[in-house]
């Protein structure tokens, strides 16, 4: 299917990323020298961007307030040809931020405000169900990429609605302390699970020493489907009844870590809209990791 007319709704946290790097090794009190950066960032934005980048259009769902920082969100979607028509903006509400301090080793800390996201609840699904993307009568078909931002009240409703029956859903935890949310996925039959081994851990309540161990595991809590990265180690995709796709990422030196799995899991979908071979897409997504955590990929 071409870029197109593949139908991509991403929906989740589109808000201001500040990361602060450097290429020390931190420790409790550091204070060492490097660099602060502020940038569009969420989950649903950066993959939603991805795709763009990649010649996929898609649509945006969430909720930006109507301040000067959200109307910088806004216009920055535009700008890279994100539809952002259907995006909830509510009155006096602060456009949500997110802070992560990264070392030489990778994320130390980081802290997410999405009190705007969380506190318009299903409002932002309303396109879905009003006739302007979907309706009861004609649920959206296409593909739709859920991140674990979403309150767990939010993506209960999600994995029971009726509106969400048609589409092909892809699940993104968004981080290790929110990959709980997506249990109501499991036994999903049109659900993906994009997971690295820690978010893994946490939804099957185990812990697993590779990604194939861990893509078993998600298939035994009833994922039709899970995706399971793990650092620089070997990647591996796995269906209920197949044998798992594995392959193993490129050594190369971290420049950078947030937003790699956000470039993985947005490189992966192009490869299936593309419809290559299990091995193929998960070769061309672990790739397109490994070339933005090594800065070379000009994002």
């Amino acid at each position: 299917m071409s870029a197109n007319t593949q139908k991509i709704i991403c929906i989740g946290s589109v808000l201001w990323d500040i990361i602060g790097t450097t290429n020390a090794s931190l420790s409790r009190a550091s204070d060492e020298p490097g660099q602060i950066k502020m940038l569009p960032g969420g989950v649903a934005f950066n993959i939603a961007q991805k795709l763009c980048m990649l010649g996929y259009k898609s649509t945006i769902l969430t909720a930006i307030g109507k301040d000067p920082e959200g109307q910088a969100l806004i216009d920055r979607c535009k700008q890279i040809g994100l539809e952002a028509s259907y995006i909830f903006r509510p009155e006096d509400w602060p456009t949500d931020r997110y802070m992560a301090i990264e070392d030489a080793d990778g994320v130390v800390a980081a802290i997410a405000h999405a009190h705007s996201l969380e506190a318009a609840g299903d409002l932002i699904l309303k396109p879905l169900k009003d006739g302007r993307l979907g309706s009861i009568v004609k649920p959206f078909d296409g593909m739709i990429v859920l991140d674990g931002n979403l309150s767990d009240e939010v993506l209960e409703e999600i994995s029971v609605s009726p509106y969400f029956a048609a589409c092909d859903l892809r699940l993104c935890p968004a981080s290790p302390g929110k990959g709980k949310r997506l249990k109501p996925f499991f036994g999903h039959k049109n659900a993906t699970f994009y997971c690295n081994l820690q978010e893994a851990e946490i939804l099957c309540g185990a812990e697993f020493n590779t990604a194939e161990a861990a893509v078993l595991g998600l298939l035994s809590m009833g994922a039709k489907r899970a995706i399971v990265t793990h650092g620089g180690l070997t990647v591996c995709d796995g269906r209920a009844l197949k044998r798992p796709v594995l392959y193993a990422p490129p050594k190369i030196e971290v420049q950078r870590v947030t937003g790699a799995g956000d470039t993985f899991m947005a490189a992966h979908l192009a490869a299936e809209i593309e419809k290559l071979s299990a091995e193929k897409a998960l070769k061309q997504a672990v790739e397109a990791a490994a070339a933005f955590v090594n800065g070379k990929d000009n994002a």
